[in-house]
């Protein structure tokens, strides 16, 4: 008689990169009248109180789970202030820090600035179109939908080739890990953009097969959430 075969943990593919992408804490509130602080023409708020407290769960739970071999952040202060925490608590033993422009938010165009959030809580019907056609581009001025669609693919490439079997920490935005999931599932394009402030998700990419292994994971914001040393997969 043959041995019982049990089911097994899943096991990363030989070569692949595991990518846990971390949405930003809160940021500042949008106030109407006023404008964000822009960097390259993109709104550039710090983290709200709310927001510094989600970056201290993330680091909580990331220090703790361990296995992280390179941290990124994009050129928009919100992330660099949302993985501060997780270095902090590594100290001289945190991985390297890189700067990945290409996973930056999506352009908002004449919406910048704050604006985006005042016109989506007023239903403004270029936001309600825009909602119901899944195109950023609808808003006047906005990034494109192809050229937002390609570089963030391009990026993700770029460090899948160069870290293999490793695992990254990516510090991001809620539409660029909408885009990163929908093109890993062939989802709609706004099927996964409503991950929170301070949620963890992730994929797990191998050239062109790049799988989802969780999204918007917030245990970790929860009310007595206990970080324990284990490692993500």
């Amino acid at each position: 008689m043959s041995e019982p075969v049990r089911q097994v943990r899943y096991q990363r593919p030989p070569g692949a990169t595991e990518l846990v992408l971390v949405r930003h804490g809160e940021s500042a509130p949008a106030v109407q009248g006023e404008s964000f602080q822009l960097v390259d023409g993109h709104g550039d708020p710090p983290l709200a109180p709310e927001g510094i407290e989600h970056a201290e769960r993330v680091g909580e739970r990331l220090a703790a789970e361990g296995g992280i071999d390179a941290v990124y952040v994009t050129t928009l202060r919100r992330t660099s202030e949302t993985a501060a925490p997780f270095l902090r608590r590594l100290g001289d033993d945190a991985p390297p820090v890189s700067v990945e422009p290409d996973l930056r938010e999506v352009h908002l165009g004449e919406w910048e600035g704050g604006v985006f959030r005042i016109k989506v809580l007023a239903r403004d019907p270029v936001a309600v179109r825009m909602l119901a056609e899944e195109r950023w581009d609808v808003i006047p001025g906005a990034e494109p939908a192809d050229v937002f669609a390609s570089r963030v693919k391009a990026a993700v490439q770029r460090l899948h080739a160069a870290h293999p079997d490793q695992r990254v920490a990516v510090f991001t935005h809620g539409g660029v890990i909408g885009r990163i999931l929908s093109e890993a599932t062939g989802a709609r394009p706004f099927a996964f953009n409503n991950a929170d402030n301070g949620s963890i998700s992730h994929v797990v990419v191998a050239g062109d097969w790049w799988a989802v292994r969780r999204f918007n994971d917030t245990a970790h914001l929860e009310t007595g959430f206990t970080a324990r040393s284990a490692p993500l997969t």
